[in-house]
């Protein structure tokens, strides 16, 4: 069977549970990386003479698992992995992490057990055969356990990793295209563990030829094993510090030109020109300024200038200093402004990054784009312009971090490569513009994306009624609900209305309900599915098949659910694309790879829950089973029992559920009974040492001593209660233990008809449409919202306050009065 993506990526970091105690994540990530790394290569090339790394004999995963329980085991581990780095040249890469280190690991048996369960969690897994045809399973579990290593390794240590949304925006805004050809080349001067050069390549059909380079050893020896993890083998990665010893040079010793370059440099490198002297710079990197001695964040915005072609194309993360700082920073930015270098500008987030929370944006290089625009312009300023984004509203909170949603990643991606104007959003700037804010590009001169001040009313506060203008500023939803609005706003009968107000004609408590009951909210919530179910006949589900690419899939059904909800009133098209995306990376993305592994017969599938001999209760299987037949553990791999129990069994659930109801009222009956006699001068306190729990037991062995009668009485009452109860939960058991054992045999009998109908049907696009109309019922909350806030804002003027003060003073005073006190002023 396949393995699926949540199940892999679950097993991978329990691995991490092993190390953790002994070093910090920063640390803990080379080991399970490079184990990761090894079962990987093992898995795929061992006995293949012409697979992309040699593995020899003596040097698989399974001679490590032939270590296990080895007193000797760590220094073992370092031989063999070293065998393997000699072989492939990878010495440097795959051998940084030292399995012998008591310090970190322990010493003696602590050691051994810790590298025994280590080993042992991976050798559970079959990474063989996981590849569907365009993507990589292995690639993506290497990212998220990138991400989760970054979010621990805190502020100083996450650097080496740039969260995957940030790098799929820079991929798909720097220029590559579905023409782009595989020669193409792209460059990243600080690439880190290589997750940005890897998301750019993946937006070239065959892919692109990658280069990089990373000043720290360990992280650059993660980057070589994410490029064969990812598929890439022939990427090139050097070792060392770009800015003062750049490896990637030509012939006549100058830096070597790239088609394309994505980086996500250190902010603020106070330390760029050690080694360095910039007035003396071999490869001119600075004609066009020299930044700050103890700011580097243009040092490299210029190298990769230098380093891009005369047709190149680059996508840099800067902190939001670059865009407005003065002295050196300025001329440079008034430079290469004047050049038209600067394409466009994205202003991200804050807190998005694992190294600092600062806001950073990203800087959108064309020096092709730059030489047309400076030549049509002859030199001026005149019809040259810079595209700017502000996305920094964009984002869910995720933990200690923000983080981008794909609606997110899809809104400015497409704005930005469209060139859509958005308001408070996006705008094309004219250079002039720009110009005559002295070249400061920080984004909120040009662009206002701050919400609209709610503004009080105080005539509404003194004399009543609520503004017409408040109510209009709902027009968007009035257009959609005409009679609504007249039914929530107008003249209330015998009281006078002031022009340019209203009186709020249903109780604030009541305006939800008001709207859900209203015929034309039922109708919007009709014409709202509809192309939901357009989609659905569109997308054809039914007819994935084995060999099928879940990444193409789920890009093309998620545009196509994106284009259907276009034009759709009130509700925003990214909103309902978003759900897709969820429900794609919480549930469909696993059944999907599923599917194109194993085909629609794997949802016949109950796998055993088998635990492995020697598995200790910190490694064994978390997975929770769906059915439990004569004490054996099954797990369905598609479709859950519950979908099995709703289409065939929904009789004996219904019976189930009101032998259910029957137990709950004998469990409530004879706790409410134990309660009233079991207090303080309850008889069965009396009756029995009140020191004992009361249980069947004790009762009944007090039955046979009591003799008075009325506290034999309760007794009997209560072992009646005590066999109801029983009865009751045994009646629900039996019939459990029947139906459960009815769906288990159920399963072998499904055709792959009913099979694709549970699935497509009962599963996947019932969780959709329920969620979508989850959506449509948010989207007139929101408006439910703002009119009961404006009904209570202007509920009570005024003099209405003045008087029930005056009132409560009044009744205050003659209550006083009545008790003998009163005073005068």
């Amino acid at each position: 069977m396949a393995i699926k993506k949540t199940e892999l990526y679950s097993s991978l970091w329990a691995s991490c549970d092993e190390l953790r105690g002994g070093m910090d994540a920063s640390q803990y990530k080379d080991y399970v990386l490079t184990m990761l790394f090894m079962k990987y290569v093992s898995d795929k090339y061992k006995g293949d003479p012409f697979g992309m790394i040699v593995v020899p004999t003596g040097t698989s995963f399974d001679d490590l698992i032939t270590l296990k329980n080895d007193k000797e085991i760590g220094d073992k581990i370092n031989k063999i992995i070293a065998a393997l780095a000699e072989e492939n040249d990878l010495k440097g890469v795959i051998d940084v992490a030292d399995f012998n280190d008591e310090d970190k690991l322990g010493k003696g048996k602590e050691m051994v057990d810790r590298l025994t369960k280590l080993v042992g969690i991976f050798q559970g897994l079959d990474l063989s055969d996981n590849r569907a045809d365009g993507d990589d399973l292995l690639g993506d579990a290497y990212e998220y356990l990138m991400r989760h290593f970054a979010t621990e390794s805190g502020k100083s240590k996450g650097q080496f990793y740039t969260p995957s949304e940030v790098s799929q925006i820079l991929a798909k805004v720097v220029g590559i295209t579905k023409d782009t050809p595989q020669d193409a080349t792209v460059y990243d001067p600080t690439c880190g563990s290589g997750s940005l050069l890897l998301k750019a390549s993946n937006e070239a059909p065959r892919g692109l030829s990658i280069f990089g380079q990373e000043m720290d050893n360990a992280t650059s020896a993660l980057a070589r094993m994410n490029m064969i993890l990812h598929n890439n083998a022939t990427a090139k990665i050097w070792k060392g510090n770009t800015l003062a010893d750049p490896q990637w040079k030509d012939a006549a010793d100058k830096l070597k030109t790239f088609d394309f370059s994505v980086a996500n440099p250190p902010f603020s490198n106070k330390n760029w020109t050690s080694g360095l002297n910039p007035k003396d710079d071999l490869f001119k990197r600075f004609v066009w300024g020299t930044p700050p001695e103890k700011n580097g964040d243009y040092t490299f915005l210029l190298h990769i200038l230098t380093s891009l072609k005369s047709t190149g194309k680059g996508a840099v993360i800067l902190p939001h200093g670059v865009l407005f700082r003065g002295n050196a920073e300025s001329d440079i930015r008034k430079n290469l402004i004047k050049q038209g270098y600067i394409k466009g500008i994205i202003g991200l987030p804050a807190n998005l990054f694992y190294g600092t929370g600062i806001p950073a944006c990203i800087i959108v290089i064309d020096k092709e784009h730059a030489q047309k625009a400076v030549a049509e312009s002859e030199g001026t300023m005149q019809g040259r312009s810079i595209f700017m984004i502000d996305a920094s509203k964009g984002f869910i909170k995720d933990g200690n971090k923000n983080r981008l949603r794909s609606q997110d990643i899809h809104k400015i991606v497409g704005v930005f490569n469209k060139g859509l104007e958005l308001e408070r959003f996006s705008r094309l700037v004219s250079v002039d513009e720009i110009a005559k804010n002295d070249y400061n590009l920080n984004i909120p001169r040009y662009i206002d994306s701050s919400e609209p001040e709610d503004l009080h009313d105080l005539s509404a506060h003194l004399q009543g009624g609520i503004p017409n203008k408040d109510i209009d500023a709902l027009e968007h939803f009035w257009q959609v609900f005409p009679n609504i609005r007249a039914t929530l706003f107008g003249a209330k009968q015998g009281q006078a209305v002031r022009e340019g107000y209203s009186h709020g004609l249903v109780e604030a408590s009541k305006v939800k309900s008001s709207i859900l009951a209203h015929q034309e909210f039922k109708d919007f919530a009709k014409r709202s599915l509809l192309p939901f179910k357009a989609w659905i006949k569109q997308v054809a589900l039914t007819e994935i098949s084995q060999g099928d690419s879940p990444k193409e899939l789920i890009h093309e059904i998620s545009e196509q659910l994106l284009t259907g909800y276009a034009n759709s009133e009130l509700l925003s098209k990214y909103d309902i694309y978003q759900i897709l995306m969820d429900y794609w990376a919480d549930t469909l993305q696993d059944d999907v790879y599923v599917l194109v592994q194993d085909d629609w017969i794997a949802g016949k599938v109950l796998r055993e829950l088998v635990a492995v001999k020697g598995e200790t209760s910190s490694n064994k299987s978390k997975e929770t089973p769906d059915l439990v037949i004569a004490k054996k553990k099954y797990k369905a791999e598609l479709l859950p029992p519950s979908l099995i129990v709703a289409r065939y069994f929904a009789d004996k659930q219904q019976a189930i559920d009101e032998l259910q109801a029957k137990q709950d009222a004998a469990t409530q009956a004879l706790e409410s009974y134990l309660e009233e006699q079991g207090g303080e001068d309850g008889l069965l306190v009396e009756a029995i040492n009140d020191k004992d729990k009361i249980t069947k037991a004790s009762v009944t062995a007090r039955t046979k001593l009591a003799t008075d009668s009325e506290e034999l009485l309760v007794l009997k009452q209560a072992t009646k209660l005590f066999n109801g109860d029983a009865t009751a939960k045994k009646a629900v058991k039996t019939a459990q233990e029947a139906l459960d054992l009815a769906v288990f045999n159920q399963y072998p009998k499904l055709s792959i008809d009913e099979i694709k109908s549970l699935i497509v049907d009962d599963k996947w696009l019932t969780t959709l449409q329920t969620n979508i109309v989850a959506e449509i019922e948010r989207v007139t909350q929101q408006m439910a919202n703002r009119v009961k806030q404006l009904e209570e804002r202007y509920s009570a003027p005024l003099p209405t306050l003045t008087k029930s003060v005056d009132d409560l003073s009044d009744k205050v005073a003659n209550h006083l009065k009545a008790m003998g006190l009163e005073w005068t002023l």
